[in-house]
């Protein structure tokens, strides 16, 4: 079975969840930070990890 696990990105800006993604959580420890198009903000921003 896969260790991967759904999480969701929101934006840092508006705080939209905007994008959904998948981690390996036993090799990734740290929250992930992704530069993605925010279709609310009409602009290109900073999108992190939330909690589900």
């Amino acid at each position: 079975m896969s260790q991967d696990q759904l999480i969701k990105l929101a934006c840092q800006s508006c705080k939209r969840i905007n994008y959904w993604s998948r981690k390996n959580k036993k090799l990734v420890q740290k929250k992930i930070e992704l530069k993605k198009r925010c279709k609310w903000c009409d602009k290109q921003t900073v999108h992190k990890e939330v909690k589900k």
